[in-house]
């Protein structure tokens, strides 16, 4: 089939090589225009973009997906489909009905859980002990459209957001090249999404990344895993926001004073939460690197006192 790839960020990397190295021809990559990043504020191309130029594929990068210009492209390149993996931009009507089988979007989820932007995220952050991912195609909708094929997996007991997420888009780039190897074989069955169990998971925002201090070590370990790399899990100590990185829950043990104080020895760093502590694992200061909690503690000499919030 001819394909037009849409996609941005790393994570849609695997599905763009899986279907490169597939017997499907890509004819050209659609992504987000180029970023002001860095202190410069330089243009820098996504990396789908920068992967696809080194491919020698045509890219594609309007401002919005709505407009004529990029329409009379689309619809002259002529897609069997168009697959999609974190394109970041919504994809009207118009656009939607250009390629003869539509969409297909690699959604992070087992839908209709985790409808959105962040669903990786959410899922972590809920506590939740599976979740998977699925091949939907795109309507109008908020990732409501029927879906083609899903799988499964555990969420390990200490993975990240980043974690995860780096580990669905692999497993993920097989579960789309084998639905849209279904559709060229005439064989693919869409199943509309139940509508029961609809969960929503919205970009997560810096004031979302607070830690709360007394909420139990579970729920705080949870938010600093799902928040890890991105927004980045935070608290505040003497007036200045403090990054903190995964950690680990000591529940059960005695708080040893109110939730926020902050215990220290040459090796660790604990905290007192709801109903017990956190042993902190690496934290990053404003301005500085990422560093071992310990270090950090004999630097600024925490004992005694607590953490913001």
């Amino acid at each position: 089939m001819r394909l037009v790839f849409a996609g941005t960020p790393e994570v849609a990397l695997p599905s763009l090589q899986a279907l490169l190295d597939s017997s499907h021809e890509v004819v050209a990559v659609l992504t987000r225009p180029d970023a002001r990043v860095g202190r410069g504020r330089s243009l820098r191309p996504s990396p789908v973009k920068e992967a696809a130029l080194a491919a020698g594929i045509e890219v594609l990068t309007p401002q919005r997906v709505s407009d004529p210009e990029f329409l009379a492209q689309l619809a002259q390149l002529s897609p069997h489909a168009c697959p999609v993996v974190a394109y970041g931009n919504l994809v009207p009507p118009a656009a939607l009905a250009i390629p003869a089988h539509g969409w297909l979007n690699l959604h992070f989820s087992l839908l209709p859980a985790w409808r959105g932007a962040a669903p990786v995220q959410h899922a972590i952050i809920a506590g939740e002990s599976h979740t998977g991912a699925c091949v939907f195609q795109l309507e109008q909708g908020l990732d409501t459209g029927p879906v083609l094929g899903e799988l499964r997996t555990p969420i390990g007991e200490r993975e990240s957001a980043g974690e995860l997420l780096d580990r669905l888009a692999r497993e993920g780039a097989a579960l789309l090249l084998q639905g849209l190897e279904a559709i060229a074989a005439g064989t693919a069955q869409f199943v509309p999404q139940a509508q029961s169990g609809i969960s929503h998971a919205p970009k997560i925002t810096v004031a979302d990344a607070e830690v709360d201090w007394a909420a139990t070590s579970g729920r705080i370990d949870a938010l600093v895993r799902g928040c890890t790399p991105a927004p980045g899990a935070w608290t505040t100590f003497r007036g200045q926001r403090l990054k903190l990185y995964p950690l680990t829950p000591l529940p059960g043990q005695a708080p040893g004073g109110d939730p926020g104080r902050i215990t220290a020895d040459k090796r660790t760093v604990q905290v007192s939460t709801g109903d017990g502590l956190v042993r902190l694992g690496l934290v990053q200061p404003q301005g500085k690197k990422p560093m071992d909690a310990a270090d950090w503690a004999r630097g600024v000499r925490v004992e005694g006192e607590r953490f913001s919030r």
